[in-house]
């Protein structure tokens, strides 16, 4: 059976949603590992709206869920119609989506709150020890969750120095590594890459991502073997 990965998007371009090049190679590299994808979004309105060209703000109104339906090509749940028991792993790619629509951190900073489902789903599959994988800027999500739950979490957004000092703000533990490295909370079962928190090309962000999704993958397939343990010894006890 293949690993389900869940894929938290957050919309479509880097000032106001999901950063594409990420999310296309966090796609990729499961993909070509034989994973399930199945994307995902809340359906709420974005934070703003950015023009890309230009980079400043519009008076336009978008919706999380329809923008993320771009990347996903029009296969996408609603996060609020997903449950823990449908994936064996998640991954958030980075953009400003991140930082804007799940959470407030890009204008709350270490302050910040995180969007309710996305909460609810992070909560649940760290009970359910299932892994999370978080790109770029999200780690920070990861932070102010399980910073608040005091389970010492340990990310990376790779050596931005203010990012860290909030991630380490919120109750988190900010560990530097370099651009295509991630870094592997083995307890908490989180996994995070800098991606473009560093300012290098898409291949480096390439093999940031694979080497994210590897490791989500691995994790995925360790808790995998630990459930068919677990219902062996159940089986055996009939």
């Amino acid at each position: 059976m293949s690993v389900r990965v869940g894929i938290l998007l957050s919309g479509c371009g880097v000032y106001d949603g999901s950063e594409i090049h990420e999310a296309v190679s966090i796609l990729v590299s499961l993909d070509r590992r034989g994973a399930e994808v199945i994307c995902i979004a809340p359906s709420i309105a974005q934070a703003e709206v950015i023009n890309h060209l230009t980079k400043k703000p519009t008076s336009e109104k978008r919706n999380v869920l329809e923008e993320s339906a771009r990347i996903a090509r029009g296969k996408i749940r609603d996060l609020k119609k997903v449950s823990v028991d449908d994936l064996d792993a998640l991954i958030l790619p980075g953009g400003f989506g991140a930082a804007k629509n799940l959470c407030t951190f890009a204008k709350d900073g270490a302050e910040c709150s995180v969007q309710s489902d996305v909460a609810k789903l992070f909560k649940e599959l760290h009970a359910a020890k299932k892994p999370i994988g978080l790109a770029c800027i999200s780690p920070v999500i990861a932070a102010r969750i399980f910073g608040e739950l005091k389970v010492n979490p340990k990310l990376t957004i790779g050596s931005d120095q203010s990012t860290a000092d909030a991630i380490n703000a919120m109750g988190g533990q900010h560990h530097h590594v370099g651009p295509t490295d991630a870094y592997v909370d083995e307890e908490n079962r989180l996994v995070s890459s800098p991606c473009y928190m560093n300012d290098v090309s898409p291949w480096i962000v390439f093999q940031g991502a694979e080497r994210l999704v590897e490791e989500v993958l691995r994790l995925a397939g360790d808790q995998s073997s630990l459930i068919r343990s677990h219902l062996a010894t159940m089986e055996n006890k009939f």
